[in-house]
């Protein structure tokens, strides 16, 4: 007798490889560790062969791979359902993945959130943090729903431009700089510079550029929080965007850099698929009445 797919194998299939674990799939789905393992085992019982391979972090098979884009269009879909049926009984409702720079997260997100919360109060917004070069990724696997893409070109239809964020150049207060208006990059080459490895590189390798000066980082540093401890330990200088402010401590100042250069944000959906209603819903709010208070930090593109 054959065994039948069913869509909670499919669902904690894809809870599994996106968490890494059991365990984190099974506080994802709400259910117990152990439903999630039998899950799993009779999805591979069903299709004759393992979809995960079992260690620290779980990984798809060759077959998992090849599954896992149906399994998510498939619990995409019956999401999608029962948000429409939802909408026309009275709002949004369900669960958006939501990927995000760093930045993003510390100085934009919260707004967001909190402007959300308040409008569809039965829609779960869950977070992800990523480096700028992940995000795009994500959203086309299906990893998430939605993201905060920088620099993405021409929006798709129902995507929003948030705006436009300006890099600046990172300084202990007591920096000799500080005091300045603007900064020129060719007035950070007398410290040791320390280049974000986050996402913004090309952005500060542009405004070099653009300067006609030598750019010669002598730390890389992969965590902004790190490299802003460095910066405020008196280690060096650094470039990052305007956003990060929420993230310094207050030894450290934020000064803009000439030439000026910035990074467009715009939050979207993805490219390769429809969206759910409930991110459809929440860009509709963002670019509506909330979006003037969510994205004030920002400069107009």
């Amino acid at each position: 007798m054959t065994t039948e797919v069913n869509l909670a194998q499919l669902r904690a299939l894809v809870a599994v490889a996106d968490t890494g674990s059991f365990g984190a799939a099974a506080d994802e789905l709400g259910i117990s560790q152990s439903a999630v393992s039998h899950a799993v085992g009779a999805l591979e019982r069903a299709l004759g062969a393992p979809v995960l391979m079992r260690g620290t972090p779980c990984r798809p098979t060759p077959l998992g791979r090849e599954v896992l884009p149906h399994a998510r269009t498939a619990v995409t879909s019956v999401a999608a359902v029962r948000t429409v049926a939802t909408r026309h009984t009275g709002g949004l409702t369900g669960t958006v993945r939501l990927a995000a720079p760093t930045t993003v997260c510390q100085g934009l997100l919260p707004g967001l959130l909190r402007d959300w919360k308040a409008a569809y109060p039965e829609v779960t917004v869950r977070v992800f943090e990523g480096e700028d070069i992940e995000l795009a990724t994500w959203l086309e696997a299906g990893t998430v729903d939605a993201a905060v893409l920088v620099d993405a070109g021409p929006p798709q239809p129902g995507a929003v431009i948030l705006g436009a964020d300006s890099m600046h150049a990172l300084l202990r207060r007591d920096h000799p700089l500080a005091g300045q208006e603007t900064v020129h990059v060719a007035e950070l080459a007398d410290d040791d510079f320390l280049l974000s490895e986050g996402g913004c590189e090309r952005h500060i390798r542009e405004a070099y550029r653009r300067a006609g000066a030598r750019f010669a980082p002598r730390h890389r540093i992969r965590d902004l929080n790190t490299l802003i401890g460095m910066v405020n330990a008196g280690v060096g200088v650094s470039v990052i965007p305007a956003l990060a402010v929420t993230m310094l401590p207050a030894g450290c100042v934020l000064i803009p850099i000439r030439p000026s250069v910035h990074r467009t944000l715009t939050l979207t959906g993805p490219a390769g698929r429809p969206w759910s209603p409930a991110v459809s819903g929440l860009l509709a709010g963002v670019a509506g009445t909330a979006k003037g208070k969510a994205v004030a930090a920002l400069a107009p593109v």
